[in-house]
C-alpha cells in the first residue's frame, strides 16, 4: 500500500518535466478561478452547494485530467479518467437533488456543478478560452434565465371553460 507514494512522486516529477511547472499551474488557477466564479453566484444565491463546493469540484476534476494527462503522456488514453470524473461528479450531484413531497429541489444546482466539473476539465486540457467562455455561458443560465423561469411561474394561469 505505501508503495504507491513513491509512484505517484515519482509519477508528479515526470509530469513536471513533460508540462511544465507554469503551465501545470495556470491550468489549475484556472480551473480554481472558474469555480470561484460559478461557486460565487451559488453562493450569492443562497444554494446548498456554493463556493467550495464548486471551487473544490473544479480544481479536483482539473486535478484528474492533469494526473491523467501525464500519466498516458506516451501510451494511454486521457479520456478515461475525464469519463471517470464525469461518472463520479455525477454520483456527487445525485446527493444534491432531494425530494420532499411532490417537490424536487437541487437539480439546478445538481447541473451547475457537473457544469463546474466540465470547466476544470477544460482548463486542465489547455482550453483556457473555453473554460472561460463556458463559465459567462453557465453564469448566464444561472442569472440570466432565472429572470424568464420567474416570470413563467409567476404567469397566470387560465381557467379552462366547462
Amino acid at each position: 500500500m505505501f508503495s504507491v507514494f513513491p509512484a505517484f512522486i515519482s509519477a508528479l516529477n515526470d509530469c513536471f518535466q513533460m508540462l511544465e511547472l507554469q503551465e501545470f499551474t495556470i491550468r489549475l488557477l484556472v480551473a480554481l478561478f472558474a469555480g470561484f466564479i460559478i461557486g460565487f453566484e451559488r453562493q450569492w444565491h443562497h444554494k446548498s452547494a456554493g463556493l467550495r463546493t464548486n471551487t473544490l469540484v473544479s480544481t479536483g476534476s482539473a486535478i484528474y485530467v492533469l494526473i491523467s494527462i501525464f500519466l498516458t503522456r506516451e501510451h494511454g488514453d486521457v479520456t478515461r479518467i475525464v469519463g471517470q470524473v464525469v461518472t463520479g461528479v455525477g454520483f456527487l450531484c445525485g446527493g444534491i437533488i432531494f425530494k420532499e413531497g411532490l417537490n424536487v429541489h437541487g437539480l439546478t444546482t445538481s447541473a451547475t456543478v457537473w457544469c463546474c466539473s466540465a470547466v476544470g476539465c477544460m482548463a486542465a486540457a489547455g482550453m483556457i478560452p473555453e473554460a472561460f467562455l463556458s463559465t459567462v455561458l453557465i453564469l448566464g443560465v444561472n442569472f440570466g434565465l432565472k429572470f424568464f423561469e420567474d416570470k413563467l411561474l409567476n404567469r397566470k394561469q387560465i381557467q379552462p371553460k366547462i
